[in-house]
């Protein structure tokens, strides 16, 4: 029986070469020109980000939205930005173009990966397309002039994506380490992800049925994100005397539990208790005296937040539009939408090759944002696997129609080639 990872796509063509070569200039152009021509604007979140970052430097506090020690957040983003005030002296230079331009480059290898992997799963052209894709659509663009955790995390995440897939191929403690070392470096940047872990090796145990590879690869993938995350648990066991593996922020939960994001609704009496302490009342009282509208709202409400429109990055002036509106707005809908149809493409195929692993992701990490305030902001990091997805599943139905109207008997195979 044919490896569920396949060896046989191909694309070392000149044709090939030249015609990815035109996309990532295209795609270096597009990301370049934007944050040459327009003015960005810096968020809420990035400013505290920078109080953050020079604390850190002139007083040694790690303390998020505080003077004192604290572990509001995980500290990829800050890490990375205070690696960066220090190389650039933040005190004569603005590192925030630095970041900018790092940020790109960061987007760049991302869409490499994106091109891999689809590649890898459906073929040349599938890669291609998922190329052109991730070059023009807006806000791989718009986000490299956020200093927000958008593409470091998203480069964490494929890279880890990518990785993970090699290790289940070769079954080596060195793959497993280094897909470990990476989970970890995504959930130091966004604490959300930790449970891809456990999801990507129990699709593996569902392909293989050998739960004792499963288990050894699990081990040595924890060993290797271990090693990334104990620095941040061991300083909080000694600063904040408690293990806090990834952070201790609770306000996206609690926001999460206001229907629609109306704050007013007044469903229960905040005075006098902490964040935690109201979010577990009022889905209490939500679920038990409203049930179909928190039922609404926990399912279809918040997939609608999160999915119904595309990321537009901190916001920037003048508007760099990439393409007109109505076009850019069908182009995001249209990857959305036909991820639905990706889905049902990876389950006709019995779940057992790569593609599945993927979509298992995003459907874990669509079911994890439901537990917490949504926004379209928090698509983001799906986009990549959705894209590639389409591509993949895309190229597939065509390839599948073309042989059937063809009268092929011999079918070339829809995702090796």
């Amino acid at each position: 029986m044919q490896s569920f990872w396949s060896k046989s796509y191909r694309g070392n063509k000149p044709a090939v070469i030249i015609v990815l070569l035109v996309i990532f200039i295209l795609a270096a152009y597009l990301r370049v020109d934007y944050l040459r021509s327009v003015q960005h604007t810096v968020s809420t979140d990035s400013k505290q980000y920078d109080i953050m970052v020079k604390q850190i430097l002139e007083k040694g506090v790690y303390g998020y939205r505080s003077t004192e020690s604290n572990a509001q957040v995980s500290p990829g983003l800050p890490i990375f930005m205070a690696a960066i005030y220090k190389l650039v002296d933040y005190k004569t230079h603005d590192p925030a173009p630095y970041i900018r331009y790092i940020q790109v480059m960061l987007s760049l290898i991302t869409l490499f990966l994106i091109y891999r992997l689809a590649r890898r799963l459906g073929g040349t052209t599938a890669g291609l397309l998922a190329a052109f894709a991730g070059a023009i659509y807006p806000p791989f663009i718009w986000s490299n002039g956020a200093v927000l955790t958008e593409v470091i995390c998203t480069f964490f995440l494929v890279s880890y994506l990518y990785l993970q897939i090699i290790t289940f191929e070769k079954k080596t403690w060195k793959w497993a380490l280094a897909s470990g070392a990476l989970i970890g470096l995504t959930v130091l940047t966004r604490p959300e992800f930790l449970p891809l872990i456990f999801v990507c090796h129990a699709v593996y145990f569902l392909w293989t049925r050998k739960w004792k590879d499963t288990l050894k690869l699990l081990l040595i993938t924890l060993i290797g994100a271990g090693i990334i995350l104990s620095p941040w648990v061991i300083r909080n066991i000694i600063t904040m005397k408690q293990v806090i593996i990834v952070a201790t922020q609770v306000n996206p939960f609690a926001a999460g539990t206001y229907p629609y994001n109306n704050y007013l609704d007044g469903m229960v009496d905040r005075h006098g208790k902490t964040q935690m302490e109201v979010a577990k009342e009022r889905l209490k009282v939500g679920f038990t005296e409203k049930p179909w509208l928190f039922l609404k709202w926990y399912t279809i409400g918040k997939l609608d937040y999160i999915y119904g429109k595309m990321y537009f990055g901190a916001g920037h002036k003048p508007y760099y539009s990439v393409f007109p509106y109505a076009i850019r707005n069908l182009f995001h809908q249209c990857l959305v939408l036909f991820f639905l149809v990706a889905l049902v493409g990876t389950a006709a195929r019995r779940f057992r090759r790569p593609e599945f692993l993927l979509a298992s992701t995003v459907v874990v990490m669509s079911l994890i944002r439901l537990l917490f305030v949504p926004e379209f902001r928090y698509n983001y990091t799906a986009m990549p696997v959705i894209i590639i997805l389409d591509c993949v599943i895309g190229v597939a139905i065509v390839r599948w129609i073309y042989s059937r109207y063809k009268g092929r008997k011999n079918p070339a195979p829809a995702l090796s080639e």
